[in-house]
């Protein structure tokens, strides 16, 4: 649905997005991560036409965004919502006006205009608070009106940046919550920019990490955390490196949502059949859309490195036998 090939951005002579290549699928909800000052936003407001960008090609359903201008870049703007960090909600309206408000610049007919926003709000559980003002409202109230006035207008995709930056936990994890509910309903293509990793575990299926206006990796969310990149430390601040004895054999086991096996399972088995003494040296488990994903690094005497590899095939475990390189895992 949206084919990113080349993108470069300058904000005067710097650079702020480099050669970008990324495939958004329709249905997705796709995560756009890294630190401050990555390029996200910017790549963000490219996508809705917002910015323009000086080289490469963007296109959303085969049409190219640069070469919308006037009433086809309106048409076009009125295809994507968008929900932001800090709410950006009028205070003098009310919610129900807030809400209209994007129908109302598309010239809706009066009675339907209040139909869907109407609609909207019992969709993200505030029909009862359609006369309050913003002022009244808690930040997660907020949020899911500004999530009611994006979906306003039944865009095709909706961006969110930092949407839930601002809020608590328990709050954060309320909106992911109706996120995923409206994405399972209306099947609507979501990008999300965040530099929260459980945001990006909790409600993507897709990933890419940028770095200094440059992509670093896409893909499967659970895929990037199992392999555990390079781009992904950096950007976690974490090592994955482990001191190494002689004589040993490291075997990383990964747990995989989509093979369904269990790592702690595996584990269990391996010391109870076979009798073989293993050390757990690196790892961790974690959830990834409502399953648990992970990997777990044992370290085994060389001589029995076999017959661990031959049970955890039988088994039909995800595994790799690490290679000794300089202390690190490769």
């Amino acid at each position: 649905m949206i084919e990113i090939r080349g993108l470069c951005k300058k904000f005067g002579d710097i650079p702020v997005l480099q050669g970008i290549d990324i495939d958004i699928m329709e249905g997705d909800i796709y995560g756009l991560v890294g630190v401050s000052g990555a390029g996200k936003s910017t790549l963000l407001r490219c996508i809705n036409g917002l910015i323009p960008y000086e080289e490469g090609s963007l296109q959303v359903d085969g049409v190219e965004i640069s070469g919308l201008k006037g009433r086809q870049l309106r048409e076009f703007r009125s295809s994507v919502g968008m929900i932001f960090q800090q709410f950006s909600l009028l205070e003098r309206m009310t919610v129900l006006e807030n809400v209209c408000l994007p129908m109302k610049c598309l010239k809706y007919d009066k009675k339907l205009m209040m139909e869907k926003a109407m609609k909207n709000l019992e969709l993200v559980g505030m029909a009862d608070k359609h006369k309050a003002l913003p002022r009244e409202l808690s930040g997660g109230q907020k949020q899911r009106v500004a999530v009611a006035r994006a979906m306003a207008s039944e865009p095709k995709i909706l961006l969110c940046d930092e949407a839930t930056s601002a809020l608590d936990p328990n709050i954060t994890q309320s909106i992911l919550e109706l996120l995923k509910e409206i994405n399972r309903k209306s099947n609507i293509t979501m990008v999300v920019v965040t530099h929260q990793m459980e945001v990006v575990k909790n409600i993507c299926s897709k990933m890419s990490i940028l770095s200094h206006g440059k992509l670093k990796i896409s893909g499967g969310v659970e895929d990037i955390f199992l392999n555990h990149p390079e781009a992904l430390s950096e950007l976690l601040g974490e090592s994955t490196e482990f001191p190494r004895e002689k004589g040993k054999a490291y075997i990383e086991i990964l747990k995989s949502s989509d093979a369904g096996k269990n790592t702690e399972c595996i584990l269990s088995a391996l010391a109870i059949q076979t009798g073989i003494h293993f050390d757990i040296v690196w790892g961790g488990l974690a959830k990834y859309c409502d399953e648990v994903a992970g990997n777990l690094v044992i370290s085994i005497d060389d001589a029995q490195s076999e017959q661990v590899q031959k049970f955890l095939s039988e088994k039909q475990a995800g595994w790799r036998l690490l290679e000794q390189k300089g202390g690190e895992r490769v």
